[in-house]
């Protein structure tokens, strides 16, 4: 009958190649940063475990056996696999993938800030349309981190992630530039009554976005575009706007369009939350940084700045209020649990 195969701990191995590399039990131990006599031990363990000697040892030399001789080239091939599996599951050495939903937004400055914070740090861009797709590409591994309108996501969604307000960021409509409204400086909420205005209805992935516009348009009767698919990537959001001629509810941090002209919403000031959305469990040195780099922006820049006038959707409002006390660090965690100390 096959016999069991037999496990050997690293340990024992590491044991033995020090030993027949340096051929002296010392040097060996000084190596490793054990005791000689605990080396002499794993030695010994090893040799019964495998059931052959493996050194010839004298009071003048150490020496491979034969046996020796035949396990030292296994020994390394398995040593360094272990090696290998270890830098494998080293945050330090994966690279985190960051979502930032667009090369204009909060999310780009925040990760371009913690870059050049810690340039030594692999921290990759991801582009997706929204926080309620990103989040599911996080639930399923895809993804590390995302930028977003958390109150906007589902309960069940939102279970599975950790979050920390990064901005409340001003909102504002783009329009096309020959629109009546554009030669304003700024645009009341009241001068966009009976206007239509596309705020990505008929794309899952946005859906808290849409969720956040349905509310402040009921709020002045303006109108939301027709549901429209999915739009994927930013010259085919240009064609599309151009075509069929759409003013788009936005934010202040958004990218320029071509004879498009974007326009800041007031009386009131809409505020759409910015959150940085992570997995609950994950750590990394990415996450600190990032977190550490939102915190350093926010203060800042003001981020955190809530008007008098200001307007938030009743759910946002539960959780980044100023009856909450949002403060310079905007935080709904512990700088800890990113970093796992």
């Amino acid at each position: 009958m096959p016999t069991a195969p037999r496990d050997v701990e690293p340990r024992l191995l590491r044991a033995f190649a020090a030993v027949a590399e340096t051929l002296h039990f010392t040097r060996a131990a000084g190596r490793l940063y054990v005791a000689q006599q605990a080396l002499s031990r794993d030695i010994r363990r090893l040799e019964r475990e495998l059931g052959a000697e493996l050194f010839v040892r004298t009071t003048r030399q150490v020496r491979l056996t034969a046996e020796g001789e035949r396990l030292l080239p296994y020994a390394r091939r398995v040593l360094a696999a272990y090696d290998d599996l270890a830098a494998a599951a080293d945050p330090r050495t994966r690279p985190l993938l960051v979502d930032v939903g667009a090369r204009y937004s909060t999310g780009q400055r925040v990760l371009d800030a913690a870059r050049a914070a810690a340039p030594e740090l692999e921290l990759v861009a991801r582009f997706h349309s929204g926080l309620t797709g990103a989040a599911a590409e996080i639930a399923a591994g895809r993804l590390d981190v995302s930028f977003g309108r958390v109150a906007g996501l589902a309960p069940g969604t939102r279970a599975g992630l950790r979050h920390e307000l990064v901005r409340l960021e001003p909102m504002a409509v783009l329009l096309p530039s020959a629109h009546p409204l554009a030669a304003r400086t700024e645009v009341p909420l009241a001068a966009l009554t009976g206007e239509t205005l596309y705020a990505a209805d008929g794309n899952a992935a946005t859906a808290e976005w849409t969720d956040l516009a349905r509310e402040l348009f009921a709020a002045w009767d303006i109108r939301l575009a027709a549901p429209f698919p999915e739009i994927d990537g930013e010259a085919e959001f240009v064609r599309l706007v151009h075509k069929h001629g759409w003013s788009v509810l936005a934010t202040t941090e958004f990218a320029p369009i071509p004879a498009m002209t974007l326009r800041p919403l007031t009386h009131p000031v809409p505020l759409s939350p910015v959150s940085l959305t992570w997995r609950h469990g994950l750590t990394h040195p990415g996450l600190t940084a990032l977190r550490t780099a939102a915190r350093k922006l926010a203060r800042e820049h003001d981020w955190f700045h809530h008007p008098p006038d200001a307007w938030l959707p009743e759910a946002d409002r539960v959780l980044y209020g100023p009856e909450r006390g949002v403060s310079s660090a905007g935080s709904c965690d512990d700088l800890r649990a990113a970093t796992g100390r």
